[in-house]
C-alpha cells in the first residue's frame, strides 16, 4: 500500500491536481512558443548549411519533424519531469501509482500518447475533466499523472500556493 492509497486519498488528489488544468493550458502554450523558436532556429541553422555544403546537409533537414516529440520526451526524463513549460509553472509528470518521476517508456508512451490525441483532434484530452487526478487519455494509458510540484513536497510554500496545498488547516 502507498502512502496515497490512505481513507484521505480524494483530499490528497485534489491536492495534487488543484488548478492542474489551467495550468496544463497554459504550459502547452509556453511549450509551443519555445518549440517554434527552436524549430525556426534550427530550421534556419540546417538550411544555411545545406547551402554551405552545396545541397549535401540537405537531408538533414527531414530531422526537423523528431524535433517536438524528443523537446516532450526529453524534459519528462529530466530531473525535473516536465517540460519546461510545465516547470515554470509548477507542474511536473509522475507515475500514478507512487508518484516517482517516470521512466524512458513510460515517458515514450505519454509523448507518443499526447501526439496521438492531438491527431485525433484532441478529444482523448478532454478525459481531464472526467477522471481521477485530472489525467488524460496518454496519462492513463502510460500510468503518469500531471500533478503541482508544491504538493509533492508538503512542507514548502509557493508564490501563488498555500504551504501543502489549498486545503491544509
Amino acid at each position: 500500500m502507498s502512502q496515497y492509497d490512505t481513507p484521505n486519498a480524494a483530499m490528497k488528489d485534489e491536492m495534487l491536481t488543484h488548478g492542474a488544468i489551467p495550468r496544463r493550458i497554459a504550459a502547452f502554450v509556453i511549450d509551443g512558443v519555445i518549440l517554434v523558436v527552436l524549430w525556426l532556429v534550427l530550421h534556419t541553422a540546417l538550411l544555411v548549411f545545406g547551402v554551405l555544403t552545396l545541397g549535401l546537409g540537405m537531408p538533414l533537414l527531414l530531422l526537423l519533424p523528431v524535433v517536438p516529440p524528443l523537446y516532450n520526451w526529453l524534459g519528462l526524463v529530466s530531473s525535473l519531469s516536465a517540460t519546461p513549460g510545465q516547470a515554470l509553472l509548477g507542474l511536473a509528470v509522475r507515475r500514478n501509482d507512487d508518484m516517482g518521476p517516470p521512466g524512458a517508456l513510460a515517458a515514450a508512451v505519454w509523448v507518443g500518447g499526447f501526439y496521438l490525441s492531438l491527431a485525433l483532434s484532441g478529444l482523448p484530452l478532454l478525459l481531464v475533466l472526467f477522471s481521477d487526478r485530472r489525467r488524460a487519455a496518454h496519462d492513463i494509458v502510460a500510468g503518469l499523472a500531471v500533478v503541482r510540484s508544491q504538493a509533492l513536497t508538503p512542507d514548502g510554500g509557493f508564490w501563488n500556493m498555500a504551504p501543502g496545498g489549498p486545503h491544509r488547516p
